[in-house]
């Protein structure tokens, strides 16, 4: 078990949970249909609750939050007003967020792979918000 590890991959997860939890403000006002409001509004308690896990363990390692990237979270701001901008149906914002999850789920199984030496509590917190994410992937796959 490695400490340096462990606070890399719960940072990047506490970047992960922040980043879902901004692009779900970010388009939940322009969500037509209610069970699509409500599910998003779901997937968003439960990111928040893994984030205020994520940031007790970093508080027992006296470790700092992480934001996501700036460039990253521009760019998803861009593309979503972009698309949305052609058209704000449900199934843009349900297009939108598959790919988004797709990209978390990618990023925390890569920093499963790269930050190995991470104690088990830390890859329990990755793999169960790479959960949430393929939940989130999988329930917005009817709206598509």
């Amino acid at each position: 078990m490695n400490s340096s590890d462990t606070i890399r991959l719960l940072r990047e997860c506490d970047a992960g949970t922040k980043m879902a939890v901004s692009s779900i403000d970010e388009i939940l006002e322009k969500v037509q249909e209610e069970k699509l409001k409500d599910l998003l509004q779901k997937s968003k308690g439960h990111h928040k609750d893994l984030e205020a896990d994520i940031h007790a363990k970093l508080d027992q390692y006296d470790a700092e939050e992480k934001d996501p990237n700036p460039m990253a979270k521009g760019m998803s701001w861009m593309k979503t007003n972009v698309k949305l901008g052609l058209d704000e149906s449900d199934a843009t914002i349900a297009d939108l967020l598959t790919d988004g999850c797709d990209m978390g789920i990618k990023s925390l199984y890569k920093y499963l792979n790269q930050y190995k030496a991470a104690d088990k509590e830390a890859k329990d917190i990755c793999e169960k918000l790479i959960g949430i994410e393929e939940e989130l992937e999988r329930d917005l796959r009817q709206y598509l």
